[in-house]
């Protein structure tokens, strides 16, 4: 691939998940954004474009050593539960850099709200691997800005 690739490429551990009345947060892991418009089967076995695009999902994992991100992440949780709080749903940028720091990518995410948190299984027999909470994030929206 050498002379393919341009130079100063994306690597995949170069981010950052900025989401508004947040504390900086440093998740460890965050899975890729998809964007799909909503398709119907018909009978004659072709598909067709239902014309919206689907609410978009994704998961990141915070250490749960991270006690400000953890209670932030809690807070952020319980605002969608009963009764609702108007914040529950937060604007935020999903940032894409490359190997020199530049942004090359990035994504509005629009009405964004975590719907899951799972905590990390335990086992007396590892090695003391990093305790991580995986928190689900589902959106409304997501748009390039950059």
């Amino acid at each position: 691939m050498k002379g393919v690739i341009k130079p100063d490429h994306m690597p995949t551990n170069k981010y950052e998940l900025v989401i508004i009345g947040m504390p900086p947060l440093t998740p460890t892991t965050m899975s890729g954004l998809e964007d799909e418009i909503e398709t119907f089967d018909m009978p004659d076995k072709t598909v067709v474009s239902g014309g919206n695009r689907k609410a978009a999902e994704f998961e990141i994992t915070i250490p749960m050593h991270h006690k400000i991100e953890m209670a932030a992440m809690e807070l952020w949780f319980q605002e969608g539960q009963d009764p609702v709080s108007p914040l529950y749903k937060k604007p935020g940028t999903a940032i894409y850099k490359s190997i020199s720091g530049n942004v090359i990518s990035a994504y509005a995410l629009v009405g964004a709200q975590v719907t899951k948190r799972k905590l990390p299984d335990s086992d007396m027999a590892a090695e003391g691997e990093i305790a991580l909470a995986t928190w689900t994030i589902k959106l409304d929206d997501h748009k390039p800005v950059a």
